[in-house]
């Protein structure tokens, strides 16, 4: 593509959240920090009674499904189809609280793990979109 000049474009920027948390060991920390949080905060109860009591295909889905939303490899696509978020979470009552019970337990995980104060602010406003996106009550 070229513009009025017929100079080369520019490609967009890529998504550099998945190298700044420090790749596929900075996400599979940030998951599993989330899911050990889900059980351990009170305020997360509601939340955590939406999930299997084995957390290992979710911690998995979770896990590839950011690997891709945070410019890595998209592992979700490739194996499982596009994400479908919104469509897959219409099968829980998911409501501000429970929206506001997730984000207590990603914004905790963040802390803990992204040390970036900008990065982590810039992570939290993209993970408050996508949850309060997914609410359907």
């Amino acid at each position: 593509m070229t513009n009025s000049r017929s100079l080369p474009l520019a490609a967009p920027p890529a998504n550099p959240h998945y190298s700044l948390l420090g790749g596929a060991a900075g996400v599979q920390r940030l998951v599993e920090r989330f899911y050990a949080l889900m059980d351990q905060l009170p305020q997360a109860q509601t939340i955590r009674a939406m999930h299997p009591a084995d957390l290992t295909r979710s911690k998995e889905h979770l896990f590839m499904f950011l690997s891709g939303w945070l410019g890595g490899p998209p592992l979700y696509a490739e194996r499982r189809g596009p994400p479908r978020l919104r469509r897959d979470h219409m099968a829980f009552a998911i409501d501000t609280a429970a929206r506001d019970a997730w984000m207590a337990c990603m914004r905790q995980a963040l802390a803990d793990v992204v040390e970036d104060a900008a990065l982590r602010a810039q992570l939290e406003a993209a993970f408050f979109k996508t949850a309060d996106f997914l609410c359907n009550q």
